[in-house]
């Protein structure tokens, strides 16, 4: 699902003009993007949290030259679902076999 196909739903759902709904939809992801960049975490009850992870630091390798590298500690956006969430999923969804 595409950030137009979520519009396109809500705009469905709730009766809304589509530009009204996308302009409310990239305003909720520049808010998070926001916190997330000013050091806040972001947590919506029932759904999840978008969390910032720290990475230590590590020794990583350059195969082209043969040499290795430091990476230096860093952070990182992430999303950890809520338990109803993750259980929604593993109950109305089947497994795809490949």
């Amino acid at each position: 699902m595409t950030k137009a196909d979520i519009v396109a739903k809500i705009s469905e759902k709730l009766g809304l003009e589509k530009g009204d709904v996308q302009a409310t939809v990239e305003t909720f992801m520049e808010e998070v993007k926001a916190s997330l960049q000013s050091g806040e975490n972001v947590y919506l009850r029932g759904f999840g949290s978008f969390i910032i992870k720290t990475r230590a630091e590590k020794t990583g390798r350059n195969i082209s030259k043969n040499t290795t590298i430091r990476i230096p500690a860093h952070n990182i956006p992430a999303f950890k679902p809520a338990k109803v969430f993750v259980e929604g999923v593993k109950t109305n969804t089947q497994v795809k076999v490949k």
